[in-house]
């Protein structure tokens, strides 16, 4: 991945900003352990009540602005500007391949938050959002990392990483001085462990239930150290690992028990992302390179590859199958792959307007979700083999996707100038949601 921060770019959705047509009263930026009260929720929240008596989603107020909405998504789609590491990657894909079918309806809106301020640091990493419960969300605020409960409105600072921040216990190869001001690029939350990945290399882990910060260390001095991507996950043995990808081409695999270096694997590219199938036996890993890599999860030695990607891939994900894996593109598309058969992928599902940033199965296989870097997150149903999509239309660039654990629940994390927010929606069922707490 390329080594600039997101304040150095200009082919975001800049020119064409929501901000460029707001008025004058809207409430400033910046909330930190704050609590809504009524007026606050009033002002800053949608309810799927408020979205269906016509309420824009995010608060947008079409009618008092000089265009409206549909003109708006049309000069978005005209304007916005792909980064591409392959010229034209994403012409080529527009030429050939076709997008699926629009028209499921899988999860509905339910609630959108501004009181939760999603940033992101790196333009292309978008994996800083995650729930550890259909109620619970971590995801990144500037330096500060926050829980938001949707049930209590509650949103609390849980780490701030713009100072000092240094480990209460001691493991080796902790670094016990810790880090000061460090730019987290990106994060992963599951049950009560969390990894925070840095712009220098730097991880910083910490159990939920226990104050402080477990374990610190830099996974590397490279002048291109960049953690791009961590995964968490149940060990075969039942203990917690993580797996942290490197900018320096390394995979690394750490217990959460001790916090010891288990595995490190070295690849000649940049690696973005890399994630282990259900059995543990193998990883999807991929980078800055057209070809993904399917590696023995145990010596780090590639078992095969796929070929079709026109750009670099950032994201990857396993169905729970584990036959099964996806992996997104900056060509602008998500390629599902089945073991059986790599020569050619199962499905290539194309976006709208921008590279795949991440991708998510649900915990039952039923669907995959695939985000773009801004305006729109798709929803495809997997046992229609991926024909049938669901599009999930905003307006902002998007820091992270997460469903819940138990699939009922899918948050999008907005970050925008103005309109910047924690979007929720509730897995759709034949009886409906209530508006009211569930």
């Amino acid at each position: 991945m390329d080594h600039h921060e997101v304040e150095e770019i200009d082919y975001m959705a800049d020119e064409v900003d929501v901000l460029d047509f707001v008025m004058d009263d809207v409430e400033a930026d910046g909330v930190v352990n704050h609590v809504a009260h009524d007026f606050d929720v009033m002002v800053t929240d949608t309810s799927s009540a408020q979205a269906r008596k016509g309420k824009d989603i995010q608060g947008i107020p079409w009618d008092r602005l000089n265009i409206t909405r549909e003109s708006y998504r049309r000069t978005r789609l005209e304007q916005y500007r792909n980064y591409e590491n392959i010229p034209l990657s994403g012409d080529a894909v527009d030429k050939n391949c076709k997008q699926k079918q629009k028209g499921g309806n899988y999860y509905e809106f339910f609630h959108n938050t501004r009181l939760v301020k999603p940033t992101i640091l790196h333009f292309q990493l978008r994996n800083l959002v995650w729930a550890t419960s259909k109620h619970d969300v971590y995801l990144m605020s500037n330096y500060s990392l926050m829980h938001w409960s949707s049930s209590s409105h509650n949103l609390k600072e849980i780490l701030n990483f713009s100072g000092h921040v240094a480990p209460t216990e001691k493991h080796a190869g902790s670094l016990l001085e810790g880090f000061t001001q460090t730019q987290i690029s990106t994060l992963a939350v599951k049950d009560d462990f969390l990894v925070a990945g840095g712009f220098q290399g730097e991880l910083a882990c910490k159990r939920l239930d226990k104050k402080g910060v477990s374990f610190c260390t830099r996974t590397t001095y490279d002048e291109n150290a960049i953690t791009n991507a961590v995964e968490i996950y149940d060990s075969l043995s039942g203990g917690k690992h993580f797996m942290a990808s490197n900018n320096d081409g390394g995979v690394r695999e750490y217990d959460m028990e001790r916090f010891q270096l288990m595995n490190h694997f070295r690849y000649p590219w940049p690696v973005n992302h890399s994630s282990l199938s259900p059995d543990r036996k193998l990883i999807a890993v991929v980078g800055d390179h057209l070809n993904g890599l399917v590696v023995d999860s145990s010596n780090g030695k590639t078992v095969a590859s796929v070929e079709g990607h026109l750009d670099y891939s950032f994201a990857s994900a396993w169905h729970p199958d584990g036959r099964v894996f996806a992996t997104g593109n900056q060509d602008k598309t998500c390629r599902v792959w089945d073991l059986r058969n790599l020569s050619e992928p199962v499905s290539i599902l194309k976006g709208n307007m921008g590279a795949v940033r991440s991708v998510r199965f649900s915990s039952n296989g039923q669907f995959l979700v695939v985000a773009e870097p801004a305006d729109f997150v798709h929803v495809y149903e997997t046992n229609k083999n991926y024909e049938k999509r669901q599009e999930i239309d905003f307006f902002g660039e998007i820091s992270g996707v997460s469903l819940s654990p138990d699939d009922e629940t899918l948050y999008v994390g907005v970050w925008d100038r103005t309109y910047a927010s924690l979007l929720q929606y509730n897995r759709r069922h034949k009886y409906g949601y209530l508006d009211a707490f569930v």
